[in-house]
């Protein structure tokens, strides 16, 4: 999502107040430290949890190895073939009394060297088996005899009642692809694009670069594939997000919104203790891992390791490079309301307190009459300055202030109560939608801590939303937040507790020089604000359903629709960003397809020109959805283009390389970023029943100053909502101007299929509710098996 504006701008991560940071440590020693890391990572999550390191063996199957074997020997067999008896000999003898102990001792010495072989051959031959990725290049509806047998192994090797890091030993790791097929992608990807003089010149330094550089920093990225957890993910991570210097706000956050059409209470309170309460009861699972890892094809498993910085996470500001911390546990949330911060304790010695008594806790917070000190009521400000700014005064504030600053970024998460109500209206449904995209997106500039993992933003009316740092993790983590049940009168089930504190008010001793930091962050934040133009498009015409009965991926069907709204609305093709996960592999967060297709193109062109048939722009159009297709899948696989170029340039910096092709990659702007919210728990939430319970999904700023962001969720069988964003700077670009080109676009592309598939009834109206299926809300990533209930009864 909002990843597409760092990857354009993390060449100047490189760099601080206009110099070059010298990136002089050898490569090696850079491997070496990115594979201890992911080695300290491994021992931290088996010392947690001894059963996710065994999996899919568990310790019973070591007691039952050695009461199998010890029955042998009682029956004097040797199942060792002498081995234990050789044990025995080195084992201290401890006299005649004893010799029953050491034929015990020799048998569980052998017992756990047997079983301890056994459990590694499983996970080299589940890794060997999850390597496989034949399944994935398939036409869908199809399963060849292979990819069957393949399953059956599968679910053979993976045991029963998975964790949720079970299958973290297991998955294999990301491949570094071929160097030369990696650039002749890429020169594919540039031919719709440039002049033939442009690409030409293209051409020769990518040869120059195969022929004179490439191979030394393919090798050093293949000895950092053998030793580091993954190849490129812990780069992605600091010089995408951590070295960047520019704010957070629009540029490195995302937000998710609520129900579309209802709202469970209009009682702020209630809505917030019940949504604090349902996440706090998911960070107690997570911490457990009573969840499942997410399958696919419910088989094949994704990396989860991006579930452990959900919570107690911030991202502390560096001068030169930031750094995520995060804390084993928390037992309190920060809450910012009229320009106050609290403290809300979270857990009573009895545990979690009840939604209800949460409640009142936030009851408190709205009642109470008290002002906010001088400048802390834009102190939040300073999260959205320059990343170098925001650092050096943090050490000012923290000299000053260190309880209230440690209690802020040591919550497990940050809580704001907004002042104003939003979300839709009949009065003006279209503008509402956008007014509410734009106060998640970055609300007031100065009452989200932006550091933190994510803010959870509840409105005055009860409609809610989150405000997500991207660093830590990708959005299919961040999910959609569950809630318990209301009582009658809208406050949340159960009954108050008088017995409890008062929330503690934190009080901000800030030095008088820090003033004026504050007074200009805050005009920072407020014009890069005013400067985001956000729109919310739901479209109800048509969605999933008709997608597939044409035969169709609705990824690619949009992709496609896409390009041609973007042709309209800019007159030419420009480079496109679409984000698609690589959890496939250890530790995989994302790679970048490029949408913007030779075939794709020539769709394009088809629809603008009237001397096409339908059947040629059809024939076209299925040409360009292969490809995408195509594409897609590559990128799953590890074999995309993006992150190894990347990872590529990150090397040839360590090594001070000069590379006109590799500096040509890195100059790319993507005028058009794109993503796709998913939806996998559609189980959980039964549609058909009560239809009105819409989630529109989320969205992110735009890549580039004269580009637009554009993120779109499949809401149900019949639903789509794009989420639009562009700057209102940029006299190129207008984000309801592309809202329009989209509804055409896709219209005009259903069309074709029209004759033959049908369209669902008319176009609904913001205000409007239909009477059938429409979607499910966009919901947690994680798995649950819960029959599908009313929302409001989660």
């Amino acid at each position: 999502m909002a990843e597409a504006h760092q990857a354009v701008g993390f060449r100047l991560s490189l760099t601080s107040d206009g110099a070059e940071v010298d990136l002089s440590a050898p490569v090696l020693q850079e491997i070496y430290l990115s594979g201890l890391r992911s080695w300290k990572r491994r021992l931290s999550r088996f010392r947690k949890d001894i059963l996710t390191g065994v999996y899919p063996a568990s310790p019973f199957s070591w007691l039952f190895l050695f009461g199998a074997i010890q029955l042998a020997c009682f029956l004097q067999l040797d199942p060792s073939l002498g081995l234990m008896e050789k044990i025995k000999e080195v084992l201290p003898d401890w006299g005649g009394q004893h010799h029953r102990l050491r034929g015990v001792l020799a048998t569980a010495l052998f017992a756990s060297c047997l079983w301890g072989a056994l459990v590694f051959t499983l996970h080299v031959a589940l890794r060997l088996l999850l390597s496989y990725h034949g399944w994935l290049l398939e036409p869908h509806g199809t399963m060849s005899s292979p990819t069957k047998t393949w399953l059956a192994l599968v679910r053979i090797f993976s045991g029963r009642h998975p964790m949720l890091f079970s299958y973290q030993p297991s998955l294999p790791r990301q491949p570094v692809p071929p160097v030369q097929e990696t650039v002749l992608k890429y020169l594919e990807s540039l031919w719709p694009l440039l002049s033939a003089e442009d690409f030409s010149l293209a051409a020769r330094q990518a040869q120059e670069f195969l022929e004179l550089q490439a191979a030394l920093p393919q090798g050093y990225l293949q000895l950092k594939s053998w030793w580091a957890s993954n190849y490129v993910s812990d780069w992605w991570e600091e010089f995408v997000y951590l070295r960047a210097r520019n704010s957070l706000m629009v540029n490195s956050n995302y937000y998710l919104m609520d129900f579309l059409y209802v709202t469970p209470t209009p009682l702020q309170a209630a809505r917030a203790g019940n949504a604090v309460h349902a996440l706090l009861l998911y960070q107690h699972r997570l911490s457990r891992q009573e969840f499942p890892p997410t399958l696919l094809m419910e088989t094949r498993p994704l990396c989860s390791a991006q579930y452990e910085k959900i919570f107690n996470t911030t991202r502390v500001p560096g001068v030169h490079k930031d750094h995520i911390h995060h804390l084993c546990d928390s037992r309190h949330v920060a809450v910012f309301h009229r320009g106050r911060f609290f403290r809300v304790e979270t857990h009573a010695p009895s545990g979690l307190l009840s939604s209800r008594a949460l409640e009142q806790q936030f009851q408190r917070i709205l009642d109470d009459p008290s002002p906010a000190c001088p400048h802390e009521e834009h102190l939040a400000a300073l999260t959205t300055a320059p990343r170098g700014t925001w650092a050096q005064l943090r050490r000012l504030v923290k000299t000053r202030a260190a309880e209230a600053l440690e209690a802020v970024e040591g919550a497990a998460f940050f809580v704001s109560l907004d002042s104003e109500p939003t979300g839709l209206t009949k009065d003006d449904p279209a503008a509402s939608l956008d007014a509410y995209a734009h106060a998640l997106l970055a609300g007031q500039g100065h009452d989200r801590w932006f550091d933190k993992s994510f803010t959870l933003i509840v409105f005055s009316n009860g409609k809610l939303g989150l405000s997500v740092e991207h660093s830590w993790a990708d959005c299919p983590i961040s999910g959609h937040m569950w809630e318990l049940g209301y009582s009658a009168d809208g406050h949340c089930k159960g009954h108050p507790d008088p017995t409890l504190p008062q929330p503690q008010r934190l009080y901000w001793d800030l030095p008088d020089e820090i003033h004026p930091s504050v007074s200009l962050a805050l005009r920072g934040a407020r014009a890069l604000s005013a400067n985001i133009d956000c729109h919310v498009l739901p479209f109800s015409r048509f969605g999933k359903s008709f997608i597939k009965r044409c035969h169709l991926s609705p990824d690619s069907f949009l992709q496609m629709a896409l390009q041609l709204a973007h042709f309209r609305d800019r007159g030419r093709f420009c480079l496109t960003y679409e984000s698609v996960m690589t959890r496939l592999f250890l530790e995989g967060r994302t790679e970048t397809v490029r949408p913007c297709t030779r075939e794709a193109c020539d769709f394009v062109r088809a629809m603008e020109d009237g001397g096409k048939t339908g059947p040629q722009r059809l024939a076209l159009f299925r040409l360009a959805v292969d490809k995408h297709q195509a594409l897609l899948k590559a990128a799953m696989s590890g074999q995309g283009v993006d992150r190894h170029l990347f990872a590529l340039y990150i090397v040839s910096r360590f090594l001070h390389l000069q590379s006109p092709f590799l500096a040509q990659v890195h100059s790319e702007q993507w005028h058009l970023a794109t993503s796709q919210i998913p939806v996998q728990q559609r189980h959980l939430f039964d549609t058909h029943n009560y239809p009105d319970y819409v989630s529109s999904g989320g969205g992110f700023g735009p890549a580039d100053d004269h580009g637009y962001g554009v993120s779109y969720i499949f809401m149900g069988a019949d639903a789509i909502t794009f989420h639009i964003s562009s700057k209102k700077s940029s006299s190129k670009t207008d984000s309801h101007r592309l809202g329009q080109h989209i509804e055409n676009a896709l219209l005009d592309v259903a069309s074709l299929f029209q004759a033959g598939q049908g369209l669902g009834g008319r176009r609904r109206g913001l205000g409007e509710k239909d009477s059938g299926p429409e979607t499910g809300a966009l919901s947690s990533q994680t798995q649950s098996s819960r029959a599908p209930t009313k929302p409001t009864d989660l």
